[in-house]
């Protein structure tokens, strides 16, 4: 392959001829082939708007002359984009700081920087210590480009397909609120409740998620930036903070600020953990949705089968007219996958050796796949799944006919011990509540007119009062 010829601290690199990345970059190609994982678009994203906004900071502080500073804002423009992601051919798996993908972003920038000022590609006319990465260091402008990257993928991806995801639910809820079907506790028969009813706290699950997303959102809004290489802020200048999150803010349309402390900022990843801890939270409740929307579909003939899913695709290469729950196993897989991205995240926040987290690149890379997947994965059940369930009437009413945890509504006219008798011959028999209580002469058909109104037991009240 055609190469040129760069220098670095260790001597001299073979760099491809036509390569935006330089010296430092190609070590680390050459160190680290591991995964072929690469940092995911948000990540790059992130780092192109620090890059851009240190330029912007540090020309405001009359650091940089206007050509280069001009040249630096145009360039990380193209990073932000998404132009030159080919560019960025680092595995995740390298250096824990992620300094090399700090310096294959500073060396990206720096070559197109140089070009634009007449240099040649290597040349370093723009330098990528000097110039790209002047008041940082790897050591914050990593931790930042978490934060950032997070915040905007929850803000901008999940959020919005959560909320999406949830005001389905609440359409279900009021589609089926009359439809009244036996209750499952144990996976056994109990009291019964309208579907519009499960379908409700479906809702307010993903609900609930929504409001702890927002909470996790908000703790990333501290940004390492300006603490440099351990937290001391050395060689960055006091008001670079300000000046280059106010253009974080502008350029994410979000609010970020200064961290409080800049040594918790950099040995720490709690607030990344805590953010993880969220999004598996959002998993849990999505596996428990997904499950049993699964589960009621069973059938046709020998499960529940109390809803019918849309079909979208045949279910067996072998069975024909077989079906599957195609949309929920897909979910349930992406949910197992956010479960064990936050095992990677916790573990990786235990390594804030000293003054410096050293497991940052893979827990960034676990929380942008959390993130996007189940971002993705909501939608696509919403749209092949969700949204054209519907309710088999019939079969909810045949089970629930022969449903003997009815018989706990009697339990204020005949006493525990006496309906548990008629429950157990209801089963047993495979007969109604009510035509077992008739057939042993406990109650009137007018007191059974009172006491089994179905509709009353999905209600908090007393049966028969």
């Amino acid at each position: 392959m055609p190469h040129r010829i760069e220098k670095d601290s260790l001597g001299d690199v073979h760099v491809p001829s036509d390569a935006l990345y330089g010296a430092q970059t190609q070590r680390a190609v050459e160190n680290f082939p591991i995964s072929g994982i690469r940092f995911p678009r948000r990540f790059i994203q992130a780092l192109g708007i620090i890059k851009q906004s240190a330029a912007i900071a540090n020309f405001n502080l009359t650091l940089l002359d206007k050509d280069v500073a001009d040249a630096i804002i145009d360039s990380a423009q193209k990073v932000i984009e998404g132009s030159v992601d080919d560019e960025f051919v680092l595995d995740i798996f390298q250096t824990g700081s992620g300094t090399s993908t700090n310096m294959n972003t500073n060396e990206v920038i720096s070559n197109l920087a140089s070009e634009l000022l007449g240099g040649e590609r290597g040349s370093k006319k723009v330098h990528p210590n000097d110039h790209v990465n002047m008041s940082q260091s790897s050591n914050d402008v990593i931790p930042t480009a978490m934060h950032v990257s997070a915040r905007v993928a929850i803000e901008l991806e999940l959020i919005p397909a959560l909320t999406d995801f949830r005001d389905a639910l609440s359409k279900k809820a009021e589609e089926f609120d009359d439809v009244l079907k036996s209750g499952r506790t144990h996976l056994m028969d109990a009291t019964p409740v309208r579907l519009g009813q499960e379908f409700g706290g479906y809702a307010a699950q993903i609900d609930g998620a929504i409001r702890r997303l927002r909470l996790a959102s908000e703790e990333l809004a501290e940004l390492a930036l300006g603490g440099t290489a351990t937290g001391s802020g050395i060689n960055r200048p006091v008001p670079f903070v300000e000046e280059a999150i106010t253009h974080i803010n502008k350029s994410t349309g979000l609010t970020f600020w200064e961290a409080k402390n800049h040594f918790e900022a950099q040995a720490s990843k709690d607030a990344f953990v805590t953010a993880a801890g969220m999004i598996n939270t959002t998993a849990v409740a999505l596996m428990k949705i997904v499950n049993d929307i699964r589960h009621l579909s069973s059938g046709p003939t020998s499960g529940i089968s109390e809803i019918k899913l849309p079909a979208i695709q045949p279910g067996s290469s072998i069975m024909p007219g077989k079906v599957n729950p195609v949309m929920s196993e897909a979910m349930m897989m992406v949910c197992a996958r956010v479960m064990g991205n936050v095992h990677t995240i916790t573990i990786g926040g235990q390594h804030g050796n000293f003054e410096l987290n050293v497991m940052m690149p893979v827990m960034a890379h676990a929380m942008l796949e959390s993130i996007t997947i189940l971002a993705n994965g909501c939608r696509a059940f919403q749209k092949n799944c969700l949204e054209g369930i519907q309710a088999d009437r019939e079969r909810c009413q045949e089970l629930l006919e022969l449903n003997p945890s009815i018989a706990t509504a009697l339990n204020g006219a005949i006493g525990y011990d006496k309906a548990s008798e008629v429950a157990k011959k209801s089963a047993k028999e495979r007969k109604s509540v009510r035509e077992v209580t008739k057939e042993m002469g406990l109650l009137s058909d007018q007191e059974l007119d009172a006491y089994l109104n179905v509709r009353e037991m999905t209600e908090p009240g007393v049966p028969g009062k």
